[in-house]
């Protein structure tokens, strides 16, 4: 091959049509969010369909729910300290991008489906942030949205109710139009998240 012809066909496939070479590129088309990526996603699509329970014991799927830029989280309520800390740095980031005059919506998905009852998400929700969206479901309802978004939670080993789930603890962005376009670990402060998601937000 030619070194002209090898520059030609160095993004992308050359077919040999009637004596003819084509170039069809096969580059990844650009990504509109690259200057905001802090995170690297890997295993393949995050997000999808949920049919989940509301504060107010009403069932909700994801289009339902996720009809804004919105700031998802998967834990529990009877968590000890990592569930709280991890939502009330959400709602921190809510607050301070509101101020900022962006708007998101933070999401608490509950994985303990035994005791966090739509009463109880709601309260623990609204504690956190007046517009933050509380939701539970029955087990299968919760294991279908953990794995779409690929979570992971395992109860621990306990014959009484103070038992304790191990989970996952990445944010994730969704934005419409868009779906998932990033996740956030918990060593983020409020002002690095806010920063990123306004980052997404005007990107998008």
């Amino acid at each position: 091959m030619s070194g002209k012809f090898a520059a030609l066909a160095a993004g992308g496939v050359a077919v040999l049509v009637a004596g003819a070479v084509i170039v069809t590129s096969t580059m990844a088309p650009a990504d509109q969010f690259a200057d905001c990526r802090i995170g690297q996603v890997a295993g393949g699509q995050i997000g999808g369909p949920f049919t989940l329970v509301n504060g107010q014991g009403q069932t909700v799927t994801d289009q339902d729910v996720l009809t804004g830029p919105s700031l998802l989280y998967f834990g529990y309520t009877y968590c000890p300290d990592v569930c709280p800390l991890d939502a009330f740095r959400n709602a921190e980031a809510t607050y301070l991008l509101e101020e900022q005059g962006t708007e998101i919506t933070p999401v608490f998905i509950s994985v303990d489906s035994e005791r966090d009852t739509p009463d109880v998400v709601n309260e623990f929700a609204g504690n956190m942030h007046e517009r933050m969206i509380g939701l539970t479901g029955s087990p299968e309802q919760v294991r279908a949205a953990s794995q779409a978004y690929k979570t992971y939670y395992s109860r621990q080993e306990s014959d009484d109710e103070f038992y304790l789930i191990d989970h996952s603890t990445l944010s994730y962005l969704v934005l419409p139009e868009h779906g998932f376009v990033e996740f956030f670990r918990r060593d983020l402060t409020p002002d690095q998240l806010t920063d990123s998601i306004a980052c997404f937000v005007d990107a998008a």
